[in-house]
């Protein structure tokens, strides 16, 4: 799994996927897990995790700027936020948390020890009830696109990034690296394009949900 979801914080933010008062309603934070040294997982066909991200990250973007909403991108290149995995993991929620978004989706690759294991998965943090709103917006989708290997949203409350992060936050598994036919596939622009088509969409679906609450 990718390092912002296995390291645990020392500390606890008890407003961890609360937004507050500030929330910039029509701002997402995509981020694109890994880079630079950091890999992220290797696909079973070869291909390296923090290659997949970045490129479903940006054409999310593309998809959500088209639809007029803000979008702040973690990073934008092939690097690491600092020198350290955990630095650079804390550089990433600087960023999520001073941004005052509606919504952060962090995007990642699976891998599993059984390789028949397929299907994208969105994880929240636990107790947070917008994460699990916009979780079960992206799963819904999701699994729109892949009806035979559908998958249930997860909370967790250790990964780092979901446990450290005050605006929503959820985490978009978007397919098993470890699958070799799911990593041919994530490997190519037309499979790449749809997953952020469908991923920009459950989070279209989530920011106007919360606008519509905005008063008149």
């Amino acid at each position: 799994r990718g390092a912002g979801k296995i390291l645990k914080s020392s500390f606890t933010e008890t407003t961890a996927g609360v937004p507050d008062s500030g929330t910039k309603k029509r701002l997402v934070v995509l981020d694109a897990g890994h880079g630079g040294m950091d890999c992220g997982k290797v696909g079973a066909n070869g291909i390296e995790e923090k290659e997949v991200n970045l490129k479903i990250t940006k054409l999310t973007e593309k998809f959500l700027t088209q639809d007029g909403i803000d979008v702040v991108l973690t990073r934008t290149d092939d690097e690491r936020l600092a020198d350290s995995q955990v630095e650079d993991l804390e550089k990433r929620i600087e960023i999520m948390n001073e941004s005052e978004a509606a919504l952060v989706v962090s995007i990642h690759q699976n891998s599993y020890s059984d390789p028949s294991v397929s299907g994208a998965q969105v994880f929240y943090y636990t107790g947070s009830e917008e994460g699990e709103t916009a979780a079960d917006l992206l799963q819904e989708k999701l699994n729109e696109m892949n009806p035979d290997h559908q998958k249930e949203i997860k909370a967790n409350d250790t990964y780092y990034i979901l446990k450290n992060t005050r605006v929503p936050v959820v985490i978009v598994e978007c397919g098993f690296l470890s699958n070799y036919e799911e990593a041919e596939k994530l490997a190519g622009e037309e499979y790449q394009t749809m997953v952020a088509e469908v991923v920009a969409g459950g989070i279209k679906s989530y920011v106007e949900a919360g606008t519509e609450e905005l008063p008149r």
